[in-house]
């Protein structure tokens, strides 16, 4: 195992300080942190303390002692935490590796390093001490470990590996639903959204493959009442971006509520949904915006704006990629590829947003985005 190394790094934000205040455990009050990685060869997180006020400052680059791919994963979910924040898990897509990393008073540290149980690790999902990865490399499959929280390591789940619908189904995304007892994937090529039940014994059954309301379902994400509300790029067909909201029973079958309501804008990808469960936000990768919809009780959804613009993250080329939500929702953050930016937005009462007028530099290859 390679070990953890921290390398101070000058803040690049315009106009802030570059002096770094140090973490403390817990906490200040309103403060957090947030976390994206770079995806290079030696693949880092890059870790930034978040204050009150929603500004980041960057504290330090920490291996994570495996190998990214030099670009953006074009996937949601690389990085994850566990409950309480204390944990994060990252992918290693070059070499089949996932990376557990302890969040400390002093900073992150890296803790353990094991293989993915496949190729081309893309996104992690967590809930309670089970851990799934997706991994998209021929033949796609997903593969569960253990995670013992005492000593920070990943143990694989034996015979808990389960093949996608095909080989290279091109799936972005895997994640738990509120009840931790059935996993979701979404495969963009197929337009098929997958469940698989987790059993007793922490092992999925077999692969349900449904078809997604609309075409290239990529990122999710469920609210409060459980329901499914999944992007749809459309293939990035100018201006027909849209979302679905599914209902989901225990055995991972889903049934549309609302089936893709537009957004009025290009090949939005990643999801975030407020902690209330009001509010959903989805980067539109091909025009560099963001749409929020609201979510009623039942599920539907509508737009905030008329015009599906709820922020724009520097121009169409800025391709705005993953986005986060701070534990309390009060912020959202987008990490941008086509910038190589990190900027963010205050969230109000009634889900719009105000931009904290803050841009961080990021590599181009930047991945995966987690806040508190």
């Amino acid at each position: 195992m390679k070990l953890a190394h921290i390398i101070p790094l000058a803040a690049v934000a315009v106009g802030i300080a570059s002096s770094c205040q140090a973490l403390d455990l817990p906490d200040g009050i309103g403060s957090g942190f947030v976390y994206t990685m770079t995806n290079a060869a030696d693949n880092a997180i890059l870790e930034f303390h978040r204050a009150s006020d929603g500004r980041l400052s960057q504290t330090a680059l920490v291996s994570t002692g495996g190998a990214g791919t030099g670009a953006n994963l074009g996937s949601d979910s690389a990085l994850a935490l566990g409950a309480g924040g204390r944990w994060l898990f990252a992918v290693n897509a070059a070499s089949n590796s996932i990376s557990v990393l302890e969040r400390r008073a002093t900073g992150l540290k890296l803790v353990n390093t094991v293989s993915s149980g496949g190729t081309q690790p893309e996104s992690v999902a967590v809930s309670g001490d089970l851990v799934y990865v997706l991994n998209d490399g021929a033949p796609a499959n997903i593969s569960g470990f253990f995670f013992d929280g005492e000593r920070g390591v990943l143990v694989p789940i034996e015979n808990s590996s389960r093949p996608l619908s095909t080989a290279a189904p091109v799936a972005p995304q895997i994640g738990f639903d509120n009840t931790g007892s059935v996993v979701f994937v979404t495969e963009k090529a197929t337009n098929l959204i997958d469940s698989f039940v987790i059993g007793d014994d922490d092992t999925p059954g077999s692969g349900n493959f449904q078809n997604s309301n609309g075409q290239t379902p990529f990122g999710f994400a469920f609210d409060r009442r459980n329901h499914l509300i999944v992007s749809e790029a459309f293939g990035g067909a100018p201006n027909q971006g849209a979302m679905s909201s599914y209902d989901v029973d225990d055995q991972g079958n889903i049934a549309t509520i609302n089936g893709s309501a537009s957004d009025l804008q290009t090949a939005p990808c990643w999801v975030a949904i407020t902690r209330d469960g009001k509010f959903a936000y989805t980067s539109n990768t091909g025009d560099g915006v963001i749409t929020g919809y609201r979510i009623s009780n039942h599920g539907d959804l509508s737009l905030l704006n008329p015009s599906g613009i709820s922020a724009t993250t520097g121009g169409a080329k800025s391709s705005p990629v993953d986005i986060a939500l701070t534990r309390e929702s009060r912020f959202l953050y987008s990490v941008n590829a086509g910038a190589g930016t990190l900027i963010g937005w205050r969230v109000q009462a009634d889900g719009q947003l105000i931009s904290l007028q803050q841009v961080l530099r990021l590599p181009l290859s930047a991945t995966g985005l987690v806040a508190r």
